[in-house]
């Protein structure tokens, strides 16, 4: 049986970082060979030099809107709200922490005359929250919204842009596709320049992928289920890939795989996908991989376990504590190829 204790490392708070870089292309890059399990410590501009002519780079552009709320309750007790989705004209899916006393017919109130009434209990936690408002509600809820930064980040982050990737463009995400905040308008100039080509797919990144794996055995483990879109010009580029396929994110390789129908084979279309990649998996698009650094017992890390091997991912993960590597959201990055 497969532990869930062998994904299972040593995080120290230091090391989490609390805020972007001023230069998105300034981190380090860890750049493990995904045969021999060799690293080596580069920065994030040599991508252009570590990506070949004829790959194919597949980006996310996923745009983060989810509204982050801070309110209380009528005792004056604190409340905060994560407004995840619209269901109707004043209605949205959302957490609400704390939330257990909070049951429908509660109400939240907010500044500048927004509350919120809990009209049910939904899954995985979440509530179905009715809004009113004295102005229009989407722009009393954007002007008081704060960024919906992960829980393990405690700094404000003044400029909202700094959790949106550069090509973020379809609106739908509880949380970044991180791996690909490193990215400038430049480096991807350059890359075109030298003959890398980009696709785009999209999937909306849940709430769920914060959260670690529960189960000692992964295959206990429910894994959440995430929307995600492929289109035809991603399908035909992967097709015509006379290189590597190299996914900007786990969320880019959870989306390529789900529609793979057989080796560089891959369909179009929108579904909800359950994908749960770890070790034993055969890719099937992809050759490589751009990955932020994970949390312990996650599904993000034994997804990078499938493609380099466990114990080769978990010596890079020391290497990188030892060399001082950021990890996580705003946290340095690595390239499995």
């Amino acid at each position: 049986m497969e532990s869930l204790s062998n994904y299972d490392y040593n995080l120290p708070e230091s090391v989490i970082a609390q805020r972007p870089l001023e230069d998105r292309a300034g981190s380090k890059l860890l750049y493990l060979h995904k045969v021999t399990g060799l690293v080596e410590h580069r920065r994030f501009k040599d991508a252009v030099d570590l990506l070949q002519t004829g790959d194919l780079l597949v980006l996310n552009n996923t745009r983060v809107t989810a509204f982050r709320l801070f309110g209380h309750k009528p005792t004056g007790a604190k409340v905060e709200v994560l407004v995840l989705k619209q269901t109707g004209p004043s209605t949205f899916e959302a957490l609400v922490r704390p939330g257990k006393r909070l049951q429908p017919g509660a109400t939240i109130e907010f500044e500048h005359g927004l509350k919120a009434t809990i009209e049910a209990n939904l899954q995985d936690g979440q509530k179905l929250l009715k809004f009113e408002s004295r102005d229009p509600l989407t722009v009393t809820l954007t002007r008081q919204s704060a960024v919906p930064l992960p829980p393990y980040v405690h700094e404000a982050l003044n400029d909202p842009e700094r959790y949106q990737t550069v090509y973020a463009q379809v609106p739908g995400s509880a949380a970044a596709p991180t791996a690909g905040l490193h990215f400038t308008p430049e480096i991807l100039k350059e890359l075109k320049g030298k003959g890398v080509q980009t696709a785009w797919v999209t999937l909306n990144v849940g709430v769920d992928t914060f959260r670690p794996i529960q189960t000692e055995d992964p295959s206990d483990h429910s894994i959440h289920g995430e929307i995600c879109e492929l289109p035809e010009e991603t399908a035909e580029a992967v097709s015509n890939c006379k290189g590597r396929v190299i996914a900007v994110g786990t969320t880019s390789v959870r989306t390529l795989e789900s529609f793979a129908i057989g080796r560089r084979k891959i369909q179009t279309g929108r579904q909800d996908t359950r994908l749960f990649i770890r070790p034993g998996y055969e890719f099937k698009i992809i050759d490589g991989m751009f990955t932020n650094f994970h949390m312990p017992r996650t599904t993000m890390l034994m997804m990078i376990s499938a493609l380099a091997g466990r114990e080769a991912v978990m010596n890079a993960y020391q290497e990188a504590l030892n060399h001082k590597y950021r990890f996580l959201s705003f946290g340095d990055s690595m390239l499995i190829a």
